[in-house]
């Protein structure tokens, strides 16, 4: 049962490059970016994507953010094996293999291959 109260409004990403984060996002998936401003003494990015709002921020002053464990294989499926994000679903109509090359072309690695 939904709560009318309550509807989705953003997926929030910290990044070492939010500018970086952005443009990819808008020059390898067609996403908007749609400000960009200061919050809390970081950058702060909003990209929408297929009605979805993405927050790319960078680091505050006195964070020190680290890397996420990488993919590896498990059994059959592939995991960060850490209590954190996953991942976000996308739905892509087009040869999704052609697109992964667009995308290494790009020098951009894919965590787990289609």
């Amino acid at each position: 049962m939904s709560n009318p109260a309550f509807e989705f409004e953003h997926v929030h990403i910290i990044s070492e490059n939010p500018k970086a984060a952005a443009d990819w996002y808008a020059g390898m998936l067609g996403a908007d970016i749609t400000f960009e401003r200061e919050v809390r003494g970081a950058p702060q990015i909003g990209v929408e994507l297929g009605g979805m709002m993405i927050l790319i921020r960078g680091r505050r002053p006195g964070e020190n953010s680290v890397s996420t464990k990488p993919m590896r294989d498990i059994e059959d499926y592939s995991s960060h094996d850490e209590w954190d994000t996953d991942h976000f679903g996308y739905i892509y109509r087009g040869d999704l293999t052609a697109f992964c090359d667009e995308v290494r072309a790009e020098e951009a690695t894919l965590a787990v291959e289609p």
